[in-house]
């Protein structure tokens, strides 16, 4: 896998699940937004500040993204980044854009997995 910058987004993140045949909330301007509609619910990842209220609310999430825009011919990012997060024993949750990949580790993980992924050989800033 080839070196990769990835950047530490500051602020706080939730990620939360509404129920299913919700009307996916609109929520803009706010940072990283991450809608998914399934046929058992809804997924939104967003800044915590800005975050539908809900019993299956977990905030505390800070967001990593790899600076792009990446090819689509490229491979095994996501699996290389969830790779040394899971061997430093840190779990992630993952979302991919357009042009990269995002990752959301545990704001109390967030050392190791920057340790993780410097000693990986990637930038992060």
């Amino acid at each position: 896998m080839k070196r990769l910058t990835i950047d530490i987004v500051p602020g706080d993140y939730t990620v939360c699940r509404l129920p299913a045949g919700t009307e996916p909330p609109r929520i803009e301007g706010a940072g990283l937004v991450s809608v998914t509609s399934t046929p058992t619910g809804v997924s939104v990842v967003c800044p915590s500040d800005v975050a539908p209220e809900t019993e299956h609310a977990h905030p505390g999430w800070r967001l990593l993204t790899v600076r792009g825009p990446l090819e689509f011919d490229l491979t095994g990012v996501m699996a290389a980044l969830a790779g040394e997060l899971a061997a430093a024993g840190v779990s992630l949750f993952a979302v991919s854009a357009y042009d990269t990949d995002h990752v959301l580790v545990k704001a109390t993980d967030l050392q190791r997995a920057v340790q993780a992924l410097r000693e990986a050989g990637h930038e992060t800033g």
